[in-house]
């Protein structure tokens, strides 16, 4: 009899010593007591019970009601003491190993989880992931391993959501309000309890959830935004913002706190201040730029070559002061978030585009870095001081660089009155390029790409967007800047938050030394090989026509840079020190580092206030600090938990902004790209994985991949270590740079995927016709092998975004 799945059934009067102690009550009287009885009963069960028989045991044996009974276990649950499975089974968890970390959510159903400690990421199954969603942060044990050794994680406490709402496409479905998500990762539809907001099917939503724990298998939700018609102009970004978490809407507080604001600086304003109005500054920006950071000026002085730069930067302290409304809505964004149509400032547009930008011909406050540069571009002393400045004017990147190459031309004569000195900024750039390429500094020429819409935000064209040494001579002048900066807070000991980009890790070198040997390419350096090794290797590829995705493989082996009070150094620009100074309207750390500037300047150090308190746990923060462990005897920075937390939140937010720009970039390409279904381009191999090639198209700068199954009748390998696929028996190999010629097929709108098929015309098909089915079979059976549910059809949904582009299509 299987005491685990059914009743013991009772063929006699004499009762058994089983049903006995089932009937002698073990009276309990509090709810403590009740949850460790409940608990030493389901260890003696060793294995997994039903909720409904486990329910009448429980109340068997101790004598209490099943409404008591049911309200001990869903407190076990949610402790994390016992399991509840999708098939309501309960299980002890007891003293096996618990993993904490972060879900994270596949659009196939599945999900990993990825741990806090140093541990290979767990693999979450389907029927787990119905209870979860993207970022939950979890605790979860190991139950089993699967055919790659890859852990398996059984999931028994959410302890935090990061999602709390979630939108979606609103229907009806047999008179029940439904809300299918947008994201794709999200598998379950939401029930709508209460007032609707007069929403109508089809209308894309924003809903707030209720559950804060498991998922229900009928999750329930209430209306919070009726966002509009899916083919409305813009709604790709209202949907992005939403989806991403990224802040959008200004409090109350803020809008009222900037009305009190002048529109002008005011003779209170000026008070201990520089007077620098009568130094002809100049911003250098986009076209379409309107909140101008920093204005430079330059001008060579004594008879050895050197030079003295000032960079002024927006005082945004001045005006946004520590704790206040506005601190708060800036800390919670942490950056301005750049759409292709469409601006999320960090700051109101009173503050971003009027009284801290430093527009021309106006007075404006400023933090200057006052630098002395020498004849091989060192810095032999600097200050930094409040000042009032009035820009002389508004320059464009390309215009200044035509002025450049041409003094006489139109573009000089127009800024004739300025050009003298930006002349001098473009001779002592020259100075720090020299410099940069002695220091051993990086530079990846990396290929980005902008939209050209037309009124309506319908997609004319896809460019690449161009880089010349206008743009190069600002980033030279900033980074002058940002060094004296990070240069000053060590000197002073002052805390704040390091732009730090430590070296690549072991095993990304490993990988990139492997990748990089098919091309005839060497990594020096051993196993810390310097930025001097990786500029090797850029020069060797800067003429090759495949520099790019060369370049894309030497990228993906760095870390990533983050924000945090220990100084690492950033590997890739080659400083010990750096941090950012120059973008206090646009980014938060910079504002952090404007205030312990002031701070220094006052004979003091800012202490620094936590108004947002980020998603973090104290593991990472943990392994954060570890990094960076202070010598013994070394002084603690003051104020280190707020000063970790400040750094994480601005890293985490950061990505956050890149997420969001970057998943409306994909799918507007995507969008664009529906057009020309069924042509024929030339494109590059840019990435392999095990399961397909992906594909960057030559004059349209968009990327999509080709499945393993359509490179040709053969059976294609893939090779790890040199990051290629193989075809076993025509010897036909893909790798980054490879050349080829492929149709568009389908896009897909929902998961801004673009999907091509090769334009055969290589000797693969000549493979013996006896071998055809079989190869593309076994191709086939090892992609599922080795990615078993990355290429799985996901369930059909239709997304608001899909109806968008469907409406808009046929309009």
């Amino acid at each position: 009899m299987n005491l685990l799945e059914e009743e013991p059934k009772i063929t006699s009067r004499k009762k058994s010593k089983e049903t006995r102690w089932e009937e002698d009550f073990e009276p309990i009287s509090t709810i403590g007591e009740a949850k460790e009885s409940f608990l030493n009963y389901l260890c003696s069960c060793q294995g997994e019970i039903g909720m409904s028989i486990l329910i009448t045991r429980l109340i068997k044996k101790f004598g209490v009601s099943a409404s008591f009974v049911k309200d001990v276990l869903e407190q076990l649950v949610k402790d994390g003491q016992i399991k509840r499975d999708h098939v309501n089974k309960i299980s002890y968890i007891g003293d096996k190993k618990i993993y904490t970390g972060v879900v994270q959510a596949h659009k196939n159903g599945f999900g990993f989880l990825i741990c806090d400690e140093d541990v290979p990421d767990l693999f979450i199954p389907d029927e787990e992931m119905e209870k979860l969603l993207p970022d939950d942060r979890v605790e979860a044990t190991c139950i089993g391993f699967d055919y790659k050794d890859k852990m398996i994680a059984s999931v028994h406490k959410v302890v935090s959501r990061k999602l709390k709402t979630i939108v979606g496409v609103y229907e009806t479905v047999k008179g029940r309000k439904i809300v299918k998500p947008e994201d794709p990762r999200i598998q379950q539809d939401f029930i709508i309890d209460g007032d609707t907001q007069n929403a109508s099917p089809g209308d894309v939503v924003e809903i707030e959830l209720k559950d804060a724990g498991f998922l229900s298998l009928r999750p329930h939700a209430t209306m919070k935004e009726v966002i509009g018609k899916p083919e409305d102009k813009g709604m790709e970004i209202e949907i992005a913002v939403r989806k991403f978490g990224v802040p959008h809407k200004f409090s109350e507080a803020t809008l009222e706190a900037v009305k009190k604001f002048s529109d002008h600086v005011t003779k209170t304003d000026l008070r201990n201040r520089v007077d620098l109005r009568d130094i002809p500054f100049v911003t250098i920006d986009g076209p379409d730029a309107k909140d101008f950071d920093d204005a430079v000026y330059c001008e060579p002085i004594g008879k050895d070559g050197s030079y003295r730069l000032l960079v002024a930067i927006a005082d945004v302290s001045h005006y946004v002061k520590p704790g206040s409304a506005i601190d708060k809505d800036a800390q919670e964004r942490t950056t301005s978030v750049y759409f292709p149509t469409k601006v999320i400032p960090m700051l109101p547009e009173e503050l971003s585009n009027g009284l801290c930008s430093l527009n021309p011909n106006v007075d404006r406050c400023t933090l200057v870095c006052d630098a002395v540069l020498g004849r091989k571009g060192e810095v032999i002393a600097y200050q930094f001081y409040p000042a009032v400045i009035c820009s002389a004017a508004r320059l464009i990147y390309d215009n200044v660089w035509l002025a450049l190459q041409d003094p006489n031309g139109p573009a000089a004569l127009a800024m004739k009155d300025v050009y003298p000195h930006v002349k001098d900024l473009y001779d002592l750039f020259k100075i720090l390029l020299t410099s940069r390429e002695y220091r051993g500094a990086m530079d990846f020429e990396t290929v980005e790409t902008y939209i050209v819409a037309d009124a309506q935000g319908k997609i004319e064209k896809i460019l690449p967007r161009e880089r010349n040494d206008a743009h190069r001579l600002i980033e030279e002048m900033m980074l002058v800047a940002n060094t004296c900066a990070a240069d000053l807070l060590q000197l002073n000991k002052a805390p704040c938050l390091y732009r730090v980009h430590e070296p690549p890790s072991e095993d990304r070198l490993g990988k990139v030394r492997a990748s990089l040997a098919p091309f005839g390419l060497v990594l020096e350096g051993g196993d810390k090989p310097t930025p001097a090794d990786y500029c090797k290797v850029l020069d060797k590829i800067k003429d090759r026509p495949d520099k790019v995705p060369l370049q894309m493989l030497l990228l993906r082996s760095m870390q990533q840079a983050v924000y945090s009070p220990h100084n690492l150094g950033h590997f890739g620009l080659a400083y010990q020190a750096y941090t950012h100074f120059t973008s206090p309207i646009r980014r938060y750390p910079d504002l952090l580092v404007h205030r312990a500037i002031r701070g220094i300047l006052a004979g003091k150090h800012y202490v620094p206030k936590l108004l947002v308190e980020p998603d973090l746990s104290e593991t990472t923060l943990q392994l954060r600090k570890a990094e960076a462990e202070p010598e013994e005897g070394a002084k603690k920075i003051p104020h280190i938990e707020t000063w970790e937390k400040l750094g994480l939140l601005c890293s985490e937010y950061e990505r956050r902004a890149d997420e969001a720009s970057y998943d409306v970039m994909a799918w507007l390409k995507c969008y664009y790209m529906r057009d020309f279904i069924g042509q024929t381009f030339s494109g590059v191999v840019t990435g392999v994985a095990p399961f397909a090639i992906f594909v960057t198209l030559n004059d349209y700068y968009v990327e999509g991949s080709i499945h393993v199954a359509e490179l040709g009748a053969d059976y294609f390998v893939y090779d790890e270590k040199l990051n290629q696929l193989k075809g076993s028996y025509s010897g036909k190999i893909y790798k980054l740079g490879t050349p080829v010629r492929v149709k568009l097929m389908r896009c897909d709108l929902e998961n801004r995927r673009i999907e091509f098929i090769l334009v055969e015309d290589a000797p693969a098909k000549k493979v013996a016709k006896a071998s055809s089915a079989n190869s593309r079979s076994r191709a086939s059976k090892e992609k599922t092998k080795a990615e078993p549910a990355k290429e799985e059809k996901a369930p059909k949904r239709t997304s608001a975004r899909s109806k968008r582009a469907s409406a808009a299509k046929t309009k």
